[in-house]
């Protein structure tokens, strides 16, 4: 079983503590990885900042995004190999694995053709004034990212940071931490001076938190639960300093009577099975019409009962979710629904031949969940849809809205005025029209409202996020 340090300074470092990491097919320790605390995170920030005040400080714009294309070039070429590390490491299948690392390779391009191309601008003021806006870096950032899309939440959130000329110190989930120690090697590989891309490994409770309180951070990017965002963004406040979330979330699919029946219902179920349902913006409740609620769930039944749930190897529909604690988690709310007398409408297959330690979850569609109930309210993080019935757009739009969250959602109507009115009064950050997700483009800002979190990943809109304005006015004279 391989062991793994930090990378710290551009040296791998660490290694008198260690976590196991499980494999989610088979439930067998698959690594071991450095345990680090207060003493690595402040290591990794101190090289941060003497990154900043030496090499990394002097690489200009355009030197910057030659390194992050560089490094999108690296990961396609290791891309076989990070995509076996990515599945087994998470046990998503293959396929899901090998699009992840096209789409993180997609991110450091996309950063490295854009780190140039941040201008400020000129200000028309008082006579004898001349003055300027001018963009720079925060200085070290934090990058705590989950563990159910490692390779995409690190490209999303280190790319546009190494873009502005940032430093990096990222902390990968316990879980899933395999991904971002072969990042750190391409990034050296790649030419990134010491200490401008850092990786620290360990429990959220420790490493994470010392991160986020560390008072040389000065901005963090979060990924994951709304109840630790509201952690971490806590401590964030008593150094006074910005914060990017991306919490949770309990994204409605909005069916009506006049949608393209075919193509909503393979949407929505790919929406929701996707990564085993272990997606901040999946589809996680369909919203029908009342006239087409039995007829479209139905449709979606028989698509569920296809369904077939495998280990990562085996490249099925879905795999495993990440852990013993995940399984548990999604079977009790399934379970609760059987207590509770909602019927379970469907639910998909698992494989042959798989490891009885595996953490494998059938997917599950359930039917007449009252809007309500804590099956329509909470983020269950699985395969698991749950069918509401609504009358009419009033309805539709405010069961939409009756939650604490506001990532994503879906509208399915071919009347566009109706779309457009829905699409403005829905209360979240995305809003897809006959479609779900707009094929994750890298260049769509991404984020939510409410307890979904604020700030905006994606797009152009993230290297304002991970840059200051500074304002510059010269006094031309009398």
């Amino acid at each position: 079983m391989d062991s793994y340090q930090h990378f710290i300074g551009g040296e791998w470092v660490g290694g008198d503590a260690f976590l196991t990491v499980i494999n989610p097919s088979d439930g067998a320790p698959m690594a071991r990885i450095a345990r680090g605390g207060e003493a690595e995170v402040d290591a990794a920030v101190r090289a941060g900042h003497a990154a900043l005040e030496g090499a990394w400080g002097r690489v200009d714009a355009a030197a910057r995004g030659r390194l992050l294309s560089r490094l999108a070039e690296l990961i396609r070429r290791d891309a076989d190999a990070l995509a076996r590390m990515e599945s087994e490491d998470v046990g998503k299948p293959m396929s899901l694995a090998r699009n992840d690392v096209a789409v993180c390779a997609r991110y450091f391009e996309y950063y490295g053709g854009a780190a140039d191309k941040v201008h400020g601008e000129t200000i028309p003021f008082q006579d004898g004034f001349t003055v300027m806006t001018l963009w720079e870096p925060h200085g070290v950032t934090a990058h705590i990212v989950p563990w159910n899309y490692p390779l995409q939440m690190m490209g999303r959130s280190v790319a546009p940071a190494l873009a502005m000329g940032n430093a990096v110190v990222l902390k990968p989930a316990e879980d899933t931490p395999l991904t971002a120690l072969a990042l750190a090697r391409l990034a050296a590989e790649a030419g990134f001076p010491a200490g401008s891309f850092n990786v620290v490994t360990g429990l959220g409770e420790e490493a994470g938190a010392a991160l986020s309180a560390h008072p040389g951070i000065s901005h963090i990017s979060f990924t994951g639960s709304t109840e630790v965002g509201t952690l971490v963004q806590t401590a964030a406040a008593k150094n006074t300093i910005p914060v990017t979330l991306e919490l949770g979330g309990k994204s409605p699919q909005i069916v009506f009577a006049d949608a393209d029946s075919e193509l909503a219902a393979s949407t929505i179920l790919r929406g929701i099975v996707q990564n085993a349902g272990q997606t901040c913006s999946a589809g996680s409740r369909v919203l029908i019409e009342d006239s087409i609620y039995e007829r479209f769930t139905a449709d979606l039944a028989g698509r569920f009962k296809a369904m077939r749930v495998g280990s990562a190897s085996q490249d099925l529909d879905l795999g495993p979710v990440v852990n013993a604690k995940q399984k548990e988690r999604v079977e009790g709310y399934i379970e609760l629904a059987r207590r509770d007398g909602l019927p379970i409408l469907a639910q998909g297959e698992l494989g042959t031949n798989l490891p009885s330690d595996g953490f494998y979850v059938r997917p599950t569609l359930i039917g007449d969940v009252p809007p309500d109930h804590r099956l329509a309210q909470e983020e269950i993080f699985g395969p698991v849809l749950v069918a509401i019935r609504v009358k009419d757009e009033a309805e539709a739009l405010h069961v939409a809205n009756g939650t604490r969250y506001g990532l994503a959602a879906g509208i399915w109507t071919q009347d566009i005025g109706r779309a457009f009115r829905l699409a403005r009064k829905v209360q979240s950050g995305q809003v897809f029209i006959n479609n779900y997700g707009a094929g994750g483009g890298v260049e769509l800002p991404f984020g939510g409202v409410k307890g979904s979190g604020h700030g905006r990943e994606k797009g152009f809109e993230a290297l304002y996020g991970f840059g200051t304005l500074k304002t510059v006015a010269l006094r031309q004279g009398a």
